[in-house]
C-alpha cells in the first residue's frame, strides 16, 4: 500500500477514487509510565515513555485504516491526515483518514541523449 500526505501519489495517476478510509485507537496512561513521566517532567527532557505509546498508538491506527482500504481494493491511500483528541480522564484517542484509490504508475521516458541528426 504507498502512502501520501499529499492531495496525489507522485510519479502515479489516480484512476479510481474508492472512499475515504481512517484508523483509531484509544490509549490510556499506564500508572508506571505516568510516574516515571511526572519524575522526568520536573528534570525536563523527552517523555520516552509517552513518544513510544504514541508512536504505537499511530502504527496500530495506521494498520486499521490500510486495512480498510486493502478491503476495497485501493493501491494507495492519498490526503493523510491525523487528528488527536482527549476521551476520558487519562485516555486519548488517536484518528487517521485518507482516501483510498488506485493508482497506476505514470513511465516517463527520458529524453535520448543523442538524438538522430538528419
Amino acid at each position: 500500500m504507498q502512502l501520501s500526505n499529499l492531495e496525489t501519489m507522485p510519479g502515479h495517476t489516480i484512476c479510481k477514487q474508492l472512499d475515504v478510509v481512517y484508523g483509531s485507537t484509544v490509549r490510556s496512561k499506564h500508572v508506571g509510565r505516568d510516574l516515571m513521566a511526572s519524575l522526568k517532567n520536573i528534570v525536563g527532557g523527552e517523555l520516552t515513555a509517552y513518544t513510544e505509546l504514541l508512536e504505537e498508538s499511530r502504527q496500530e491506527a495506521m494498520n486499521r485504516m490500510i486495512e480498510k482500504a486493502r478491503l476495497l481494493g485501493a493501491n494507495a491511500i492519498v490526503g493523510i491526515r491525523f487528528s488527536t483528541s482527549n476521551i476520558a480522564q487519562g485516555a486519548s484517542e488517536l484518528f487517521v483518514y485518507g482516501t483510498a484509490v488506485v493508482v497506476t504508475p505514470n513511465h516517463h521516458h527520458l529524453p535520448d541523449p543523442f538524438p538522430t541528426q538528419g
